[in-house]
């Protein structure tokens, strides 16, 4: 193994709660390749190999982007497994991050609820519209119309809800909660925003990839901050992060 073992917050003979740095992979999949999180979970703790619903996601719950850091909870047992699981399912777990987007939000805070379906190309995810339900009674809608019409049918449900921490000129520093867990939620509900992350090279606008490219920050600036659950002993525990080293001495460049 090369990767060192994540930094451990938490630990009970249930689940783990990690701080999982930027540049590691959560599990195999797609074009992944090197060491992920669950090569290095597997060599530590040996009999999580058989623990969830997936061989190639032992002891997972839940992710992160590769290049997203912080607040990870793994589970070590099956028990603890279905247990958070079903929390996760109830939205009974609080998911907090630290978001930096590029422009000036406005609004002190909002929701963001366009429902997300996988893209086109099959790596990406696509926010609809928040007038897709109208087209449905639409008489005659738009050849345009119809793709939305087509994926509404594709997209699930996605909340998210956010908070301004501070604007500087070009740039909103942001704490970010997620009522649901859909695949790239806050990157995608961003960029459909009008905000996209700073350092996402996989949802920009021609304009942020030039400010990317030159701010060459080698990571997405989102940073999981808070998680809250309840054991499987039904002690409930609620954890914090402060922000990761290398995006707090990012912040004064703005």
């Amino acid at each position: 193994m090369n990767n060192t073992f994540p930094e451990i917050i938490f630990e009970d003979n249930d689940c783990l709660v990690i701080n999982k740095p930027a540049g590691l992979a959560v599990h195999h999949g797609g074009n992944i390749e090197g060491e992920t999180l669950t090569d290095l979970l597997v060599d530590r703790y040996p009999s999580i190999a058989t623990v969830g619903d997936d061989p190639e996601r032992p002891g997972i719950v839940h992710r992160l982007d590769k290049d997203v850091s912080g607040l990870m909870v793994v589970a070590k047992n099956n028990d603890s497994f279905n247990n958070l699981k079903m929390q996760f399912q109830k939205r009974e777990i609080n998911k907090q991050y630290f978001a930096l987007v590029h422009g000036k939000v406005e609004k002190d805070g909002d929701n963001i609820c366009f429902p997300i379906k996988r893209a086109k190309d099959g790596y990406r995810m696509a926010a609809m519209p928040l007038n897709t339900t109208d087209l449905l009674v639409r008489r005659n809608p738009k050849s345009r119309d119809k793709g939305n019409i087509s994926g509404l049918f594709k997209a699930k449900e996605a909340i998210t809800e956010f908070k301004v921490i501070k604007r500087f000129v070009n740039y909103t520093y942001l704490d970010v909660k997620i009522k649901t867990g859909r695949t790239h939620q806050i990157r995608v509900h961003f960029f459909a925003y009008g905000h996209p992350l700073v350092g996402d090279t996989l949802y920009f606008t021609k304009k942020t990839k030039v400010k990317n490219d030159k701010i060459n920050l080698g990571r997405v600036f989102l940073m999981a901050s808070r998680l809250s659950f309840t054991t499987l002993a039904g002690e409930k525990k609620d954890f914090t992060i402060k922000l990761d080293s290398k995006l707090e001495a990012f912040l004064p460049k703005f």
